[in-house]
């Protein structure tokens, strides 16, 4: 594997990294304001960032002789349908985290989102794209990781497996980051991924504005509150890491890309356990991580289906 096929599963990496450190971050902004509030605002900073940054970009990459925006058309659409499947995704991942008690873990709700490693091999074989068993096996492997990591404990002392209303709404929340992962993959060998991940920003941002006023009752004292948590999100997690996700996955499998992302599950609980060390980690978690680790690099090895997506 030569360093030009490892850019784009790095730029994935990186996203996941970002993601991971994003859930410690979403679940101090519910101590402030409701979760249709906190990602409505998030999502409107996340595309204006980017929209102010593509003038500057466009330049760079066009110097570089990389560059295509693709028609109108596509990015509109595209950016249309990822950002009702994000839209849909993070709210409620984020309705999920508002729902958890204090003392829970971040890291469980990374664990459970993603379960999308899983089920976005399955849907991939409706849309006609078959994964090598290399991946089918890391896909396991990933699976037992995250059983580890969530529910491995709760056994150990003796409670059965118990599934929360939060664990469910994130395990709903899993299946439609997979379907987001899928339109990505179709969309993205067309567009400029900057664009596309610019355009998904505002519909989620225009989406959540009539459930943010209905649903809630936001204050500017309550956005200020948690403005630090806010700004992290929407500059880095929305506008830095979704476009990280959107260009990284063109010409990557995207069963292999939903494993490098499932990384965020174990980038949360280390952020966790830096940021808020009261939570910490079991033995039972430190192996689920492993597992997860193992699963990732065992993907990277699976054969590469040939791809005409341009290089970026």
């Amino acid at each position: 594997m030569n360093v030009r096929s490892l850019k784009n599963p790095a730029l994935l990496l990186l996203a996941a990294f970002i993601w991971g450190v994003a859930f410690v971050a979403q679940k101090q902004g519910m101590d402030h304001v409701g979760p249709f509030t906190f990602n409505c605002v998030r999502f409107f900073i996340g595309g204006a960032c980017l929209a102010v940054m593509l003038p500057l970009l466009d330049r760079v990459r066009g110097r570089n002789g990389t560059f295509q925006k693709g028609s109108r058309r596509d990015i509109l659409l595209g950016g249309a349908a990822c950002g009702l499947a994000l839209f849909v995704a993070a709210n409620l991942q984020q309705v999920a985290i508002a729902m958890q008690s204090a003392d829970t873990n971040v890291g469980k709700a990374g664990f459970i989102t993603a379960c999308y490693v899983v089920l976005v091999p399955v849907l991939g074989l409706f849309l006609g794209k078959k994964s090598p068993a290399l991946v089918w096996l890391g896909a396991g492997v990933a699976l037992a990781g995250f059983f580890f990591l969530s529910l491995m404990d709760g056994l150990a002392a003796g409670e059965g497996l118990t599934l929360e209303r939060s664990d469910l709404l994130l395990l709903i929340c899993a299946a439609v980051f997979s379907v987001h992962i899928l339109v990505i993959d179709h969309f993205s060998p067309r567009v400029d991924g900057v664009r596309l991940s610019c355009v998904q920003f505002f519909v989620c941002g225009l989406l959540g504005l009539p459930c943010m006023f209905l649903l809630e009752d936001p204050t500017w004292e309550g956005l200020a509150a948690c403005a630090v948590p806010i700004l992290y999100t929407g500059v880095l997690s929305s506008g830095v890491a979704y476009t990280l996700q959107i260009v990284g996955q063109n010409g990557v499998h995207p069963a292999v890309a939903s494993l490098i992302l499932s990384l965020e599950s174990v980038f949360s609980a280390l952020a966790g356990y830096a940021l808020m060390p009261e939570t910490g980690l079991t033995g039972w978690e430190i192996f689920g991580c492993a597992l997860v680790f193992a699963a990732v690099a065992m993907v990277q090895l699976a054969p590469r289906e040939r791809t005409s997506a341009p290089e970026r």
